[in-house]
């Protein structure tokens, strides 16, 4: 891959000396751990908005299942569960 593209960016001292000890001490480049890291940020946002989207898209089901009869009421899982917990609890006993 090529690396033409120069990035500056500004630091605080103190965060630029720690990060360079760092490196130093793992005698690696500073640019290689840099491009690692944007490249596991860059990771994570798209797994974030991959989550994101999914989630989006089950909710849209739900809504379109509740719209079309199909669903139950938080109410009538309420119900359902606090049933089962006496049950397990009575089972228990």
């Amino acid at each position: 891959m090529s690396k033409e593209a120069i990035f500056t960016m500004k630091l605080e001292p103190q965060l630029r000396a720690d990060f360079m000890a760092e490196v130093a001490g793992e005698d690696r480049p500073a640019s290689q751990v840099v491009r690692e890291l944007m490249r596991g940020y860059i990771e994570q946002r798209r797994q974030a908005r991959a989550y994101d989207d999914y989630l989006q898209r089950k909710v849209e089901a739900g809504r379109t299942s509740m719209r079309a009869g199909l669903g139950r009421s938080n109410d009538e899982v309420e119900a359902a569960f606090a049933t089962r917990r006496h049950q397990a609890t009575a089972g228990q006993v």
